[in-house]
């Protein structure tokens, strides 16, 4: 069994988890919605292999009101009809960032979520991708299992 750096060093756990809370609370008060968020959020955890984060973050978009039909489809939203433009935007910034290393941020993927989303709701999706991307890595290294 591997370590679980949340346990050994609850302190930047609960810093991460403070994070987590503080970018929530902002990025629903710029007017991102919380399924929105869920999705994303789900999304780079597929892309990231983490089946605790997957699993955690597809019940929350549950309860945010999403379907089971769209989060089946979520690991191939691309060919689906079945995403807003909103949520296609959100989305193929969701994997440039969480692909990071394979191919940056491609300036359309930019763009077009700038053309969805204001510069403030921009920052806190970005950050929110960023939170979850880190709690992805801490879950993968620590072998975390869905409860």
């Amino acid at each position: 069994m591997r370590i679980q750096p949340t346990t050994l060093a609850p302190d930047l756990y609960r810093r991460l988890m403070d994070l987590h809370v503080a970018v929530d609370k902002q990025a629903i008060e710029a007017g991102l919605e919380r399924s929105l968020l869920e999705l994303v959020r789900t999304r780079s955890s597929q892309l990231n292999g983490c089946a605790f984060c997957v699993d955690l973050h597809s019940t929350a978009a549950v309860e945010a009101g999403e379907t089971p039909r769209r989060l089946h489809a979520l690991s191939v939203w691309a060919g689906t009809p079945f995403f807003s433009d909103r949520e296609r935007a959100a989305l193929a910034l969701a994997e440039s960032v969480t692909l990071l290393s394979e191919r940056r941020v491609p300036e359309e993927v930019y763009q077009r979520a700038e053309e969805e989303f204001d510069k403030d709701q921009l920052a806190q999706l970005i950050w929110a991708i960023t939170v979850v991307n880190a709690f992805n890595r801490l879950a993968v290294t620590a072998e975390l299992q869905p409860q």
